[in-house]
C-alpha cells in the first residue's frame, strides 16, 4: 500500500502517542536511578514503560486513533528504551554485552528496514505479536534481573539465560518482519506495474 498520507497536528496528540512520548521521557530518569544504584526506582520507571508499551497499540486500536505517525514513533520508542536499558544491563552483568550486540544490530536492521519503506513511499505495517513479545520478554527479563539484584540472589548464568531467550524471540521477529518487509514491496512494485499498464 502506498504511504502517501501527511502527517496531521492531530494525529500526533493522540493518548497513544502521549504514551510513547511517555516512554522516551522515562529513560531520562531510569538511567539516573540505575546508575545512583537506585535499581527500586529504576525498576518501577521501567516496568512503567512496560505498561506504556502494551497499552498505546491495544488504545490506538480502541480508541480508533491509529495514526502513520504513531506507528513510526512507537517502534522508535521502543528502540531508544531498549537501547538505555542495554546498557544499563551491560555495566550491571557485563557477560551479556555480546547477546546485546545481536539485540543493537537487530533493531538498527529493523530502523534500516522502515526507513526504505517511507523512503519507497511504502507504508510501515503495524507492530505484530511477534515484535511486542520480544519486547515483553525483554523487559519481563530486565525486572527479574534487577529484582534478584536488588535481593542480592546469586543464581548462576540466570541473566545470560533470559537474555538468550528474549534474544532468539527477537531475531524471530527480526525474520517475521523481513518476510514482511518483501511482501510489501513486492506488493509496492505490483501496483506500479498495474498503474503503468
Amino acid at each position: 500500500m502506498i504511504f502517501e498520507e501527511r502527517v496531521d497536528t492531530k494525529d500526533i496528540c493522540t493518548i497513544p502517542n502521549v504514551l510513547s512520548f511517555m516512554r522516551i521521557l522515562l529513560i531520562v530518569p531510569f538511567m539516573i536511578m540505575f546508575l545512583y544504584e537506585k535499581y527500586v526506582a529504576a525498576a518501577i520507571m521501567i516496568g512503567v514503560s512496560g505498561l506504556t508499551d502494551c497499552f498505546d497499540g491495544f488504545l490506538a486500536r480502541k480508541l480508533h486513533q491509529v495514526s502513520e505517525f504513531g506507528k513510526l514513533l512507537d517502534p522508535i520508542a521502543d528502540k531508544l528504551t531498549l537501547l538505555a536499558v542495554g546498557v544499563a544491563m551491560c555495566i550491571m552483568s557485563p557477560e551479556i554485552i555480546t547477546i546485546m550486540v545481536i539485540l543493537i544490530i537487530k533493531d538498527i536492521l529493523m530502523i534500516i528496514g522502515g526507513s526504505t519503506l517511507v523512503k519507497n513511499k511504502i507504508k510501515p505495517p503495524q507492530a505484530r505479536w511477534y515484535g511486542k513479545l520480544g519486547t515483553i520478554l525483554f523487559y519481563l527479563s530486565v525486572c527479574i534481573i534487577v529484582v534478584l539484584k536488588i535481593a542480592d540472589i546469586q543464581i548462576p548464568y540466570l541473566s545470560l539465560i533470559l537474555l538468550s531467550i528474549t534474544a532468539v524471540s527477537m531475531i524471530f521477529a527480526l525474520v517475521k518482519y523481513f518476510l514482511l518487509f518483501l511482501e510489501l514491496v513486492k506488493n509496492a512494485e505490483e501496483n506500479q506495474v498495474k498503474k503503468g499498464e
